[in-house]
């Protein structure tokens, strides 16, 4: 008899799960707040930690919507049955992936071009958005997050000295804005990875921009796009496996 691996589930799996089953059972009505943070902690006897991993897989899922300084609160609109996988792949799942192949070729372009470029007011304005950055991890402001992530990017491009790059980048800015979002909540949860990793991500663009090594600055944004890539196509695989299986026990 071949041996079979057993894993057990992490606490915020449990969570998660437990929560999910109230959503389904309609316990949890769609607009409704959930208790804090130190409530749920406390109820289910983990640390807060686990509860924001918890409530980030179910807002990454479309169950819960996180408002900065308002409070965790079940999603006006909830997903299908069908929905299994951490955002409903098969709406706009393809547009992310497009505008990820048009990030990497397009970023690490500006990237090389502001190491080589940059002033020191591009500089001044990086380090803010990094505090900006910081600020967010330290207050769980995901949005504060997203919108920081986002000009971070689009300062870089300002710092290629680029017009027509700078003004590409603009041209995407709306879709930038739609993706980032998902695609930080996709990572964060597949790869089990902290904010603070994501934040080091960012200064060490910065560092290479700072020193002028067009080279490591664009190997280095182009890494970090790849991650995100990379769970995308893995969370994309899933949802097609998903769809195989559904289709062999329907036949």
């Amino acid at each position: 008899m071949r041996p079979t691996k057993i894993e057990t589930q992490k606490g915020h799996e449990i969570v998660s799960r437990h929560i999910r089953q109230q959503l389904e059972r309609g316990e949890l009505v769609p607009g409704q707040k959930l208790p804090s943070l130190e409530k749920l902690a406390e109820a289910y006897g983990v640390g807060r930690s686990t509860i924001r991993e918890a409530i980030s897989a179910l807002k990454a899922m479309g169950w819960l919507d996180v408002r900065h300084g308002g409070g965790t609160y079940v999603a006006k609109s909830l997903p299908g049955e069908a929905t299994g996988s951490l955002f409903d792949l098969s709406q706009g799942a393809e547009a992310v992936m497009e505008i990820l192949e048009v990030r990497k070729i397009l970023e690490r372009g500006t990237a090389e071009l502001a190491a080589l470029k940059r002033g020191e007011d591009d500089l001044a304005r990086l380090r803010e958005i990094l505090a900006r950055m910081e600020r967010a991890l330290r207050e769980d402001d995901a949005e504060g997050g997203e919108r920081a992530d986002l000009a971070f990017h689009q300062a870089i491009a300002a710092a290629s000295g680029n017009p027509v790059l700078n003004q590409l980048m603009d041209s995407i800015s709306q879709r930038l804005s739609e993706t980032i979002g998902r695609t930080r909540e996709l990572w964060f949860y597949q790869e089990q990875a902290e904010a603070s990793r994501l934040l080091e991500e960012h200064r060490g663009i910065y560092e290479a921009i700072e020193t002028r090594d067009s080279e490591r600055a664009s190997e280095r944004i182009g890494l970090h796009l790849s991650k995100v890539e990379k769970v995308l196509r893995t969370a994309l695989e899933q949802k097609s496996d998903g769809n195989a299986g559904q289709a062999q026990v329907h036949s």
